[in-house]
């Protein structure tokens, strides 16, 4: 998306106050909490009876029900009803996959704009039954007779009555995200102490960007809610250093430096110039480039090392280097994760035997990283991530003159993306 016909930019974004699972949105299902961001960015930005090219939503815990989500939630703004809409799933990507397609579209001239985001809830979850319980609640459907009937009911076991609650788990190598990150932070040597440090920094930055105001046309109060539930400004180190582990017994990752289970949602306003011009909003940011990657972590590699992939090639494809970016929003998953990251940038061997470059990518400035906060301190609702940050990071572009910025995310199944934007003047 390079080049300047039809660049596309974002022209805004909404979202409501991110809330730790089972608390403040308990009773509140994923539809309600999705249409809350929804409707917050129709009204800031008068979309009301605008026909958008295209919506994309997605939710990483979605329900069979609701397998038209997207759809429905359009229903029940004051969108034009003959908006289309689509679910999208990539993990912990999906926000910033579902700003990517809708990018693409705009950016070939399909739409002018539309709409991205995302929305997931552990208050909500789409539990289902087991498979004995599914195969016997099927053949009882078919059964003809009483006798039929009783047999069926008669072969189920106790176990059978069990309902499946949903994890995310591997199901390649039934390890947790958790437990594979503790395997990344031993084999690249990440303490505890750096794991705790960098979780401080986002609580801090956090803390003192809702201080500062810069989240209040960001994020909208919702079910009594003004700001992020997980926000913690009062943390320090001696609190974090007092927290067990939370995945393994010797393990390094804790509650305080792993992201917490979270409810919430996000979206993003996309357009190329032509809907940016006929909506009358001035674009905050460019959006310049996107990358998926993967990596094989069945055979070794650290489940969440897919983003060091997606950036090399992002910053190679463009002919960047880590200097030339003003903002680094790294979703922290684990704060073990962003270091992995950021230590295996700075390895010489890793950059040239993984990532096929002929020399190390180099440090992060820390400064520039998560400066208003990240998913360690405001949540991650795992599908509404990618659609946060890409609304922060429009924000800070449009401030302080700043240049441009680099998004980063992991994602279940060894999978990364990452973003480049940059700032409209």
């Amino acid at each position: 998306m390079r080049s300047e016909q039809n660049q596309v930019y974002v022209l805004g974004s909404a979202r409501i106050p991110f809330a730790k699972s089972m608390t403040t949105y308990r009773n509140v299902s994923r539809h309600e909490l999705m249409a809350a961001s929804l409707n917050a960015l129709v009204d800031q930005y008068r979309l009301q009876g605008r026909l958008m090219g295209d919506v994309a939503l997605g939710a990483v815990l979605n329900s069979s029900s609701e397998f038209n989500l997207a759809r429905e939630v359009v229903l029940s703004t004051a969108l034009h009803p003959d908006t289309p809409a689509y679910n999208v799933q990539r993990a912990c990507g999906t926000g910033l996959e579902n700003v990517w397609q809708i990018a693409l579209k705009a950016h070939s001239g399909a739409i002018t704009m539309g709409i991205a985001g995302g929305v997931d809830t552990n208050s909500d979850l789409p539990i289902e039954v087991s498979e004995g319980l599914q195969k016997a609640m099927l053949q009882l459907n078919g059964a003809r007779t009483l006798i039929e009937r009783l047999k069926i009911i008669g072969s189920l076991k106790l176990r059978d009555l069990t309902p499946k609650i949903p994890v995310i788990d591997e199901p390649r190598t039934k390890l947790s995200m958790g437990k594979h990150c503790e395997l990344m932070v031993k084999e690249w040597g990440i303490s505890r102490e750096e794991q705790d440090e960098l979780a401080m920094a986002s609580h801090v930055n956090g803390a003192k960007a809702y201080a500062e105001g810069f989240y209040d046309d960001l994020v909208t109060p919702f079910q009594g809610l003004k700001q992020d539930g997980t926000l913690r400004g009062d943390t320090n180190l001696e609190k974090l250093a007092k927290l067990k582990p939370a995945f393994i017994a010797d393990g390094l990752l804790t509650a305080g430096n792993s992201s917490p289970l979270t409810d919430g949602s996000a979206c993003v306003l996309v357009a190329n110039d032509v809907g940016a011009s006929s909506l009358g909003l001035k674009p905050l940011a460019k959006i310049i480039d996107v990358q998926a990657a993967a990596v094989d972590f069945v055979k070794g590699a650290g489940l969440l090392m897919a983003p060091t992939k997606a950036v090399a090639q992002l910053l190679t494809r463009n002919r960047l280097t880590f200097a030339d970016f003003d903002y680094f929003e790294l979703h922290e998953a684990f704060a073990g994760q962003v270091l992995c990251n950021m230590k295996a940038w700075e390895t010489e061997s890793y950059c040239r035997d993984v990532l096929g470059l002929s020399s190390a990518l180099g440090k992060i400035d820390r400064s520039k990283l998560n400066t208003v906060g990240s998913s360690l301190s405001v949540g991650h609702p795992f599908a509404a991530t990618g659609a946060r940050i890409t609304g922060t990071l429009a924000k800070l572009l449009s401030q302080n003159g700043s240049k441009r910025g680099l998004i980063s995310i992991c994602t279940a199944g060894g999978m990364g993306i990452a973003a480049i934007m940059e700032s409209v003047n």
